[in-house]
């Protein structure tokens, strides 16, 4: 399960008791279960988030559909697979599983959207939450064991103090620009297009320093090559229970964790959202289902459409001032 690791699994949930909590109960959507349903997901056959969206459509069918398929629309950030989405039958049969930021981060990063997450997308549940993570590779000294002390020795060391990201315009690119406003340490971002590059690249110690998930280091500590130095969650990650947060670490503003989630087409009937709710719910409480998100070093974060929602909000408004403070655009 290893392999799962390689990407972000932005790769990005509550808890696995919220997954186990199925307490929505049969509908009579699910005694008529769809011919197909699609889960669409923006990122490529062979990812974390690829492996998980097939495992969770194996639970799905035949209950919900008597088949369901994942269909690969890459590009754009997750853009492409949700502007499939806007334009699918709102019968329950096309379903978005994303990461939060292309609905909660892009509206503030991008002049204009082909899509609105308000207006063309109705919300079924938060899928997975994951923790975001500093990491230092080769390059940095041994000695370097904390944020307080990485920010020291890159102050120390201006023209080596860059970090790269595997998302530019993303939570992990803009973890790097608060670090830098509550610090006063300029750290130089160093954009890479997913992780294939970035963490050679840190191996090696051409990469001095990276934010990105968890999942993308884990694998890596034994080996002693990369020093996960903190974590952004509001507690310790049970993961990497041995690495203090940011949060312990005097940078409480720094707390926050991110979150895949499953929309489907705005106007979708209320029966079949709840019918569909219920089937996600017990397809992630599933041992094969849980083994990958524990693999991925991410949590089950199940709920209700509500609570998607009300997490949505939150989130978007956090990153919109981050992204006014900085002035980012893409595009």
């Amino acid at each position: 399960m290893n392999q799962l690791n390689r990407r972000v699994f932005c790769l990005s949930s509550i808890s696995a008791a919220g997954a186990l909590a199925l307490t929505t109960p049969p509908t009579r959507a699910q005694a008529q279960p769809l011919e197909v349903a699609r889960i669409l997901l923006g990122f490529p056959a062979g990812s974390a988030a690829d492996a998980l969206a097939r495992a969770l459509a194996q639970r799905l069918a035949p209950t919900y559909a008597k088949q369901v398929i994942v269909e690969n629309r890459t590009g754009a950030g997750g853009q492409i697979a949700a502007t499939a989405l806007k334009t699918a039958p709102s019968d329950g049969s096309t379903i978005l599983f994303t990461p939060l930021a292309a609905v909660g981060v892009f509206p503030h990063t991008f002049r204009s959207l082909p899509y609105n997450v308000d207006t063309d997308f109705a919300p079924v549940t938060l899928g997975t939450r994951f923790d975001v993570a500093l990491a230092v590779g080769t390059a940095v000294p041994e000695s370097v064991k904390s944020v307080p002390e990485f920010l020291a020795w890159a102050k120390a060391n201006p023209s080596r103090a860059n970090v790269g990201s595997p998302a530019p315009g993303s939570p992990l690119h803009f973890t790097i620009a608060e670090l830098t406003r509550l610090s006063k340490v300029e750290l130089q971002h160093v954009p890479y297009r997913g992780t294939v590059a970035a963490i050679p690249d840190l191996i090696s110690g051409t990469l001095p320093a990276m934010v990105s998930t968890v999942s993308e280091f884990v694998r890596h500590i034994p080996e002693g090559k990369i020093r996960v130095l903190g974590t952004s969650g509001g507690r310790r990650n049970p993961f990497t229970p041995q690495i203090a947060t940011f949060g312990e670490q005097g940078l409480k503003e720094l707390e926050f964790e991110d979150y895949f989630a499953f929309y489907v087409p705005a106007r979708t009937p209320a029966a079949q959202i709840q019918a569909l709710n219920a089937g996600i719910r017990q397809g992630m409480a599933h041992p094969a289902v849980k083994e990958l998100i524990d693999s991925s070093a991410a949590q089950a974060a199940t709920g209700t459409p509500e609570e998607l929602t009300s997490t949505l909000r939150a989130y978007s408004r956090r990153w919109e001032a981050v992204v006014k403070n900085i002035g980012f655009k893409a595009d």
